[in-house]
């Protein structure tokens, strides 16, 4: 019976999820074009580009289809936006908004606070 109560409380809706930070912290890493590479195959490209779009943090040159991995590497300033989205830029402050439910999970020192409520569970 719970299982079943869990599952109206869900929605098919709520990803990706909308990002409002607050503070944002920017920490420059060596660029690592094949780990960046490797990571890309993996992402939602769309979400991607939504996230940044809603940071305002760069990426504006970013192509809107993925490049093939072999034509990135060769794009060393396109590499370069890639690695700083993926590992450089952090939301230290801020929430994640569901855009289904508009549930609004806390950032804190970085850290999303997913946890439900009693009155949601």
């Amino acid at each position: 019976m719970i299982l079943i109560n869990n599952n109206e409380n869900r929605t098919e809706k709520g990803y990706p999820l909308k990002i409002e930070a607050t503070e944002i912290v920017t920490e420059e890493t060596p660029v690592d074009a094949t780990f960046c590479v490797k990571m890309l195959s993996k992402l939602n490209y769309d979400a991607l580009l939504g996230a940044v779009r809603e940071l305002k943090e760069g990426g504006a040159d970013l192509p809107d289809l993925p490049l093939e991995a072999s034509d990135i590497k060769e794009e060393t300033e396109t590499m370069a936006q890639f690695h700083r989205i993926l590992f450089d830029i952090h939301v230290m402050e801020g929430h994640l908004i569901c855009p289904d439910t508009g549930r609004r999970f806390p950032i804190k020192g970085g850290i999303p606070n997913m946890v439900l409520h009693e009155d949601e569970i």
